[in-house]
C-alpha cells in the first residue's frame, strides 16, 4: 500500500510499477493504494486497487503497509495502521516528533507489528549501527545538499534566501530540523536513528542550499570513533552524489535503495519495535 497526500507522485508510481510488474516473483502483491485525493489515482493506479478511505484498510488485510508520502501521515495514522499490519515508514523525519515515536512503539508492541524504517539515501548504515551498538560512536553529522528548488521548507526556513552561491540553511540538532525540512531531512532522521546513543538531538544535520547543484543530491556523512593508541580518533567521511531531476525531492538511486528496504523488510519476521531496513 501507498500512501500519499496530495499525489501519486514519481517515486510511488515507481514503487506501484515494480510491486506490479516484479512483486509477483518474489511473492509480493499489491493490494491498495491510498490517496487523501482519490482522484489522484485515476490515471495511474487500477480501480480495483484505489482505497477510497483509510480506515477500511484492514479489509484488504495487508500484511505491510508502505508511506511514501509525508511524515504527516505517519503521526496521524501511523499507530492506527499498526493494529493490521507492518508499516514501513519512508518518512523517518517523522519520528522526529517524540510524541509519534512514543505511540509507534506503544502501538508496535500492543498490536505485535513492525516499524520498519527505510535507510533511503542513508550510505553506511549497518556500519554506523555496528558502531554505535559497540559503544564506540561519538559523533555523527550528515550534510545535505542540492539546489534551492529541491526543497520543501516550511516555518522559519521557508523565508530563509541564499545571499550567495552557497548557503548553510541550518546546522544543529536533526530534531530541530525535521519539522521545518520534512521531506528533506529523512537521510539525517535515518542517521538518527540508526545510532540511538546520539538520537535526534546528539546527531547533527546539515542542509545547504547550493546554486551549482541543479540535478544532483550531495549526501556527505561524517563520524568519529574511540580514540586509538596514538592518540588519534578513528574517523570516516563517505560523500554520496545522487543524480535528481531538477527540482526532484528524491534522487534517482533512492528509488532503488527504496525498494530493496521494501523487499528486505518482507522477509524480516513481524517483531514489535523499530527496526532500520
Amino acid at each position: 500500500m501507498y500512501i500519499s497526500t496530495k499525489r501519486i507522485n514519481a517515486f510511488g508510481q515507481s514503487l506501484v510499477s515494480h510491486l506490479l510488474t516484479q512483486g509477483p516473483e518474489l511473492g509480493l502483491e499489491l493490494v491498495f493504494v491510498w490517496n487523501r485525493d482519490a482522484g489522484r489515482m485515476a490515471q495511474s493506479v487500477p480501480p480495483s486497487l484505489q482505497l477510497q478511505n483509510l480506515a477500511a484498510l484492514g479489509e484488504r488485510h495487508p500484511d505491510l503497509v508502505v508511506e511514501v508520502a509525508h511524515p504527516k501521515i505517519i503521526q496521524e495514522s501511523g499507530a492506527e495502521i499498526l493494529r493490521y499490519a507492518n508499516l514501513l515508514v519512508g518518512s523517518p523525519s517523522a519520528l522526529a516528533d517524540q510524541a509519534t515515536e512514543r505511540q509507534l512503539l506503544e502501538a508496535s508492541h500492543r498490536w505485535g507489528h513492525a516499524v520498519f524504517v527505510a535507510r533511503g539515501a542513508l550510505w553506511g548504515a549497518e556500519d554506523i549501527s555496528r558502531l554505535d551498538e559497540a559503544g564506540g560512536l561519538q559523533s555523527l553529522r550528515v550534510s545535505m545538499a542540492t539546489h534551492p528548488d529541491g526543497f520543501r521548507l516550511e516555518g522559519p526556513l521557508a523565508t530563509m534566501h541564499s545571499t550567495g552561491p552557497r548557503a548553510v540553511l541550518y546546522e544543529g540538532p536533526v530534531r530541530g530540523l525535521c519539522p521545518h525540512a520534512p521531506r528533506n531531512s529523512n537521510t539525517m532522521a535515518a542517521a538518527a536513528l540508526a545510532a540511538p546513543s546520539l538520537g535526534f538531538d546528539r546527531v547533527i544535520g546539515v542542509l545547504v542550499a547550493d546554486f551549482s547543484l541543479k540535478n544532483m543530491h550531495v549526501v556527505d556523512v561524517e563520524l568519529s570513533g574511540p580514540l586509538g593508541p596514538t592518540g588519534r580518533s578513528f574517523t570516516v567521511h563517505t560523500h554520496r552524489e545522487n543524480p535528481a531531476e531538477p527540482g526532484a525531492v528524491t534522487g534517482s538511486a533512492t528509488v532503488t535503495t527504496f525498494w530493496r528496504s521494501l523487499v528486505g523488510c518482507c522477509q524480516l519476521p513481524s517483531k514489535p519495535g523499530i527496526h532500520l531496513c
